[in-house]
């Protein structure tokens, strides 16, 4: 239950930032900046934690209502979000990415992906090996 009520919550912000999109007419800066690149240091950060620990549940809290089951980026609310759309763990693109680039942008989010810094650094980076698994398959 405690899960179902996270998910409102996400997809209720999700709906108020596409409506202040719709609402606003402009895009933010976060929306317009175009690709959304890593600084040259945090691609280079190694991931110093192997195993993805607990990080199934730490998705299902809270990235599967963006991000999806199978984080494909077509959760229950990423229909409603504004550009840009959550990532596709699966793709190609995010797979080139290095384990710094990723935790850098989980810790820092851009529009409508929040930054997730409260998350232990452990957690977050066991989040990071478990979107790897996924690429694999």
């Amino acid at each position: 239950m405690r899960a179902l009520g996270k998910s409102l919550v996400v997809i209720a912000a999700a709906a108020a930032a596409a409506a202040a999109w719709t609402v606003g007419g402009a895009a933010s800066a976060a929306w317009a900046q175009g690709a959304w690149t890593a600084p040259a240091d945090a691609k280079k950060k190694p991931n110093p934690v192997k195993g993805v620990g607990n990080a199934k549940k730490t998705i299902e809290t809270n990235c599967v209502t963006c991000h999806g089951a199978g984080g494909k980026g077509d959760g229950a609310a990423a229909a409603a979000l504004p550009p840009p759309k959550p990532a596709d763990w699966t793709s190609a693109k995010l797979a080139k990415e290095s384990d710094g680039e990723l935790f850098w942008k989980i810790e820092n989010g851009r529009g409508s992906m929040p930054p997730w810094k409260h998350l232990p650094e452990k957690d977050r980076w066991e989040v990071i090996n478990y979107i790897r698994t996924l690429q694999k398959k």
